[in-house]
């Protein structure tokens, strides 16, 4: 699938190594009166963790928002190469807790781009809602109200959300921020088994234990993309510094 948007910008991206899922020049996209992404050219490589890094405002969200096909692009060309739409996982944050559902509820929503959400789920929808559930290990909270559920539990039932759509593309907004060591561990483990299962997984992420990690990384600073590549190639010392420096400056700076 290709998608084209006004005043694209030719200048190719340096290749990553593994065959891209998501190709992307010259990309622009904000929100009216604030534009966030600035002429984003990269790769997101096929059967791989890629990871979004980037300080608050770097527009990571933005960029998953874009891929997710939520947020029109002002400008670029995104070249789409997966076979179903993507799975986008958002903050847990962005889900209300007075929300009346509970999580099996909650997963069976996404089973809701092939059914619609006003035809019944087939047995085949059921059993699909199960297996996210399952593997997610929150069967035994199926029938809990949302709001009821810890930070790690909700972003559990999320995830497994997520994985019931069946797409080969899964994003995920920071999904292990806040959550305890066992929780981030888990969601790793589980990321790792869907890419070797024909998966690409894009994640936008503070945590740079999970993205060295990974296979592939954007690094992004006020809406450019400043590095691209193997992890522990971008995410070096003098980058991190470069970036986070100016803003702690700006942080503990006295207010005028």
């Amino acid at each position: 699938m290709k998608i084209m948007f006004k005043e694209p910008d030719h200048s190719p991206a340096p290749p990553l190594e593994r065959t891209p899922h998501i190709r992307f020049t010259g990309l622009c996209a904000g929100y009216p009166g604030r534009p966030v992404l600035h002429q984003l050219s990269a790769h997101i490589p096929r059967l791989a963790t890629t990871v979004l890094v980037g300080p608050n405002g770097s527009g990571k969200s933005t960029l998953l928002g874009v891929i997710a096909g939520v947020i029109h692009p002002t400008s670029g060309e995104l070249h789409h190469d997966g076979s179903r739409p993507p799975a986008f996982v958002p903050q847990r944050g962005a889900v209300g807790d007075t929300l009346p559902l509970t999580v099996r509820q909650t997963v069976e929503m996404g089973r809701w781009g092939e059914r619609g959400p006003w035809r019944r789920l087939t047995r085949q929808d059921h059993a699909t809602v199960e297996t996210a559930l399952d593997r997610l290990g929150i069967g035994s909270l199926a029938s809990r109200q949302l709001g009821e559920l810890s930070g790690g539990q909700r972003q559990r039932a999320l995830i497994a959300q997520g994985l019931a759509q069946e797409s080969d593309l899964l994003l995920l907004d920071e999904p292990t921020t806040g959550l305890d060591p066992e929780a981030r561990s888990r969601i790793a483990e589980l990321l790792t088994a869907l890419v070797a299962e024909g998966v690409t997984v894009i994640q936008a992420t503070h945590d740079l234990e999970a993205a060295r990690a990974a296979d592939a990384c954007l690094l992004l600073q006020d809406g450019h993309l400043v590095g691209q590549g193997p992890p522990d190639q971008v995410l070096t010392t003098s980058a991190l510094a470069r970036i986070w420096q100016p803003l702690q400056a700006m942080e503990s700076s006295p207010t005028r």
